[in-house]
């Protein structure tokens, strides 16, 4: 499918920022895609992020996290004089690179070595937000709270099968 898909944002009341967020990744897609990263699902909640910065000091990057967006920029000064390189093939330039972080998703930490730059992803979600258990009650038992998260299931079970 070629050409442009416009949103028909008059159907949609108060989805705003959700519009903005599709309108601004549809762009970015479009601009190259410097510099080359990956994703890593590392665990079922832990992710990492990482960027070839080669040529990039800590001081020159900055990381930064707001309203659920995970922005990195790079800028530094060029090396040396443009007009002394015969072929350049390693990059150099300033960037910025932004992904949008699903919810409850952290960043625990950043790492730079050797021209890699890994960001730390972590997924945390609340207790109040788990998926819990609703155990049915025998006849004549009370109706006291019968939730329970899947952690704490396993914990009696397994205390159950200790004793």
């Amino acid at each position: 499918m070629t050409g442009t898909f416009t949103f028909p944002r008059g159907a949609f009341v108060g989805f705003d920022q959700i519009f903005d967020d599709l309108e601004r990744l549809t762009v970015s897609h479009k601009k190259d895609h410097y510099p080359p990263h990956n994703v890593v699902k590392f665990s079922e909640d832990e992710y990492l992020i990482e960027l070839a910065v080669t040529g990039f000091k800590r001081e020159d990057i900055q990381i930064c996290l707001h309203e659920g967006i995970l922005t990195i920029e790079g800028k530094r000064d060029q090396r040396r004089d443009q007009d002394l390189y015969v072929y350049k093939g390693i990059s150099g330039r300033q960037f910025k690179r932004s992904f949008r972080l699903s919810e409850f998703v952290e960043v625990t930490g950043a790492d730079l070595d050797a021209g890699l730059l890994v960001v730390h992803l972590k997924r945390v979600v609340p207790e109040e937000k788990r998926p819990r258990v609703i155990t049915i009650n025998k006849p004549g038992e009370s109706t006291h709270d019968n939730t329970h998260t899947k952690a704490e299931l396993l914990t009696e079970a397994s205390a159950g099968v200790s004793s």
